[in-house]
């Protein structure tokens, strides 16, 4: 029988064993990384079949700073540990990823490349032979595919140029940084995808496109929102101070809270509403993958804005809180004013008064979703299908058809 002392030894000796075998895998690295460094220096030399030109790249690497290049990496060579990361005005190193501080970030990031689709992956044909005959739309649903193509086209190549040119460099956590990135391609995508809807058409592209200039409706959104990205968009604007930190707060609200999560709303309630009646169904597909992005970027959007308030409490001060209510409700009141000029009678089962109550109460989910007071008490949402598309994780009832859960690669299969 294996006495205590014998099992002991064993496990003894046993664990001896481990640690001269782990001594010896270092070692043998150790040695290799010797024998690398030297292989490298070796690799410098000047040899007698080198051209002017490679001698010239190889004398000019040999006054190569590391020190200064590792410089220009934010924060410190040491590796970081996970209550070291913050949102914003972290100085450790932006590069390691892991381990992760916010796992919800890095999972937002997964969910998005597992939802991967491209426009083409959609059939326009029928859209085009609705659109080409005369008798297939009324003026009013050709009024509002118009306005909102014109408006989206240019709405997200403005959400993707704040991303990357601002917020992407100002956020220092960089598993939001990873998932920043993804969203930023996701804007190139969706801008495709209406480009791909007006050139299937046969729309004038010089008119949709220009419509951010030309039309009042469109021309006010836009500027509202280029509005918040001036200041952080310049390349000597950095965090750091309560007054630029809120600066970039606003900007974060603006994009994520009014931008993606209210100027959106009206345009992707009528041209859902249009396919829900079999009208330019590829149209509406192409929208409803698009709502779901963007239900994902307004997601992490809100969760970095609250999680910036719980690591910056002195930021969400009564001042700031005041504005950030101030920028919903004026952005429900310029969608509020896109919605009459898109719909000025009733269409497609909606009128603008209806509109103006779905607003409100997408306002009120705002407000509340930052920690803000609701400002439109007992509003009710009058488009519930609305919130049935916004989930695409399970079947549903859409276009009087069956939408089945896709992942990368894939299009929605229809029954």
């Amino acid at each position: 029988m294996l006495s205590w002392d014998e099992f002991d030894k064993d496990e003894g000796e046993e664990a001896a064993k481990g640690t001269t075998a782990t001594q010896a895998a270092a070692a043998g690295i150790d040695k290799l990384d010797n024998a690398g460094g030297v292989a490298a220096l070796e690799a410098r030399a000047v040899t007698a079949e080198d051209s002017e030109a490679v001698k010239r790249a190889k004398a000019a690497l040999d006054q190569l700073d590391i020190a200064e290049g590792l410089a220009e990496l934010e924060g410190s060579a040491a590796r970081v540990a996970v209550d070291e990361k913050r949102m914003i005005n972290c100085r450790a190193d932006l590069n390691q990823l892991v381990p992760f501080k916010y796992d919800w970030a890095w999972q937002k990031y997964l969910d998005g490349c597992a939802n991967h689709w491209m426009p083409q992956e959609v059939n326009m044909t029928a859209d085009i032979a609705l659109w080409k005959n005369p008798e297939g739309l009324t003026d009013d649903e050709r009024r509002i595919v118009m306005r909102n193509l014109g408006f989206f086209s240019t709405a997200d190549s403005l959400v993707a140029n704040n991303l990357a040119l601002a917020v992407y460099r100002l956020i220092t956590n960089p598993e939001c940084r990873q998932y920043i990135l993804r969203q930023a391609f996701e804007e190139a995508i969706h801008t495709h995808a209406y480009q791909y809807c007006i050139e299937s058409l046969g729309m004038d592209e010089g008119e949709i496109f220009n419509m951010y200039h030309e039309i009042p409706s469109v021309a006010k959104k836009a500027a509202w929102g280029l509005s918040y990205t001036r200041a952080i968009s310049d390349p000597e604007f950095n965090t750091g101070t309560v007054e630029t930190d809120k600066e970039l707060l606003r900007n974060l609200i603006a994009y994520y809270c009014v931008l993606e999560g209210i100027f959106f709303y009206c345009g992707f309630t009528q041209i859902l509403s249009m396919g829900r009646r079999n009208k330019m169904t590829g149209v509406a597909e192409q929208f409803q993958y698009i709502l779901r992005d963007e239900s994902m970027h307004l997601n992490f959007g809100i969760d970095v804005i609250n999680q910036i308030k719980i690591e910056n409490p002195h930021l969400w001060d009564a001042e700031m809180k005041e504005e950030a209510s101030q920028m919903i409700l004026q952005g429900t009141q310029l969608e509020i004013e896109y919605a009459r000029d898109t719909m000025p009678r009733g269409v497609l089962g909606m009128n603008a008064a209806m509109m103006e109550d779905y607003l409100k109460f997408i306002a009120n989910r705002r407000l509340s979703q930052i920690g803000l007071k609701e400002e439109y008490p007992g509003t009710t949402n009058p488009f519930p299908w609305m919130s049935e598309i916004m989930d695409l994780k399970k079947e549903k009832n859409f276009f009087e058809t069956r939408v089945i859960e896709y992942q990368t690669g894939g299009a929605l299969s229809w029954d």
